[in-house]
């Protein structure tokens, strides 16, 4: 997927849709975050990533109106926001999807979409006008769903998390998070939920991608934040990062306010550079 994307630096060059700045949560005893930045462009893929515990989701549900910080600040396009509930959040264009989808089954892909906010014509539902914006909005991300007219339980994995997504977009919202959104899926349904972020970039949304799976998250961030322990370790660029530089900042085993020293040359007493000599003592019979 990579060799079709548009270069990471032609997307950064607008100024940051979402800033969170210095963001400390606490539950009880538990500090959650701490001091912990997150900025995200239009047009842009940030990835958040980070060991169970790390903080991801408390920052997410932050930014979802789900909990408040206890400090810190929140800026959509340079102006300070607070976002006291989900209902706030929807209002400032944050769209949330959670991996558990929230998706009624027995309803068809239509009733999901327009759930509680259904279109209405003289006192009556618009059926006719949600299922034509329906395919156009699934048409628009090229989603690969045959029918909006069957229950939501009829479809694989992969036409789910699309159906989530799609209803998240009913408010033209500026800024989508991702809650593990390949989780699950196979092969080919983790391709197409990957093809679907990108479309979302491609439209000009803001897309925060939580997973663990860092095969995904490199195949389409362009940006990736880390979290270890409610703390900011590290920020990548998509094209650059590599599976172990990540995995070693998400463990600790990288910490990017210490420079990597340079690996030491082992050295003889002469001074040449090579391999150090390693003294064999000989086994004697009996010894």
């Amino acid at each position: 997927m990579r060799e079709d994307r548009v270069s990471v630096s032609s997307r950064r060059t607008g100024d940051h849709v979402l800033s969170m700045r210095g963001i400390d949560k606490r539950f009880g005893a538990v500090r959650a975050l701490s001091g912990v930045d997150f900025r995200v462009r239009e047009g842009e893929v940030v990835a958040l990533v980070g060991d169970n515990g790390a903080g991801k989701s408390t920052l997410v549900k932050i930014l979802a109106g789900v909990h408040p910080p206890d400090e810190g600040t929140i800026e959509l396009d340079g102006e300070r926001v607070h976002i006291g509930s989900p209902a706030d959040a929807q209002d400032l264009g944050v769209a949330t999807v959670f991996q558990d989808l929230a998706l009624c089954e027995n309803l068809d892909v239509v009733a999901n979409l327009w759930l509680g906010r259904e279109l209405t014509e003289q006192g009556r539902l618009d059926e006719v006008g949600m299922e034509e914006r329906t395919w156009m909005l699934l048409r628009e991300l090229a989603a690969k769903i045959p029918s909006v007219r069957v229950p939501v339980s009829a479809l694989s994995g992969g036409q789910r998390q699309t159906v989530a997504i799609a209803r998240s977009l009913i408010g033209e919202p500026r800024i989508v998070i991702l809650d593990e959104p390949t989780a699950a899926l196979g092969v080919a349904q983790t391709a197409e939920v990957l093809n679907l972020i990108e479309r979302l970039r491609d439209r000009g949304h803001g897309v925060v991608l939580i997973s663990h799976n860092l095969t995904d998250v490199l195949a389409v961030a362009d940006r990736i934040v880390v979290l270890r322990l409610g703390r900011n370790n590290g920020e990548f660029d998509g094209e650059e990062a590599t599976t172990e530089i990540l995995i070693a900042a998400i463990t600790g085993a990288l910490d990017p306010s210490r420079p990597l020293a340079p690996p030491e040359t082992p050295t003889t007493d002469e001074g040449d550079s090579h391999a150090p000599v390693i003294p064999l003592r000989r086994l004697e019979d009996g010894s």
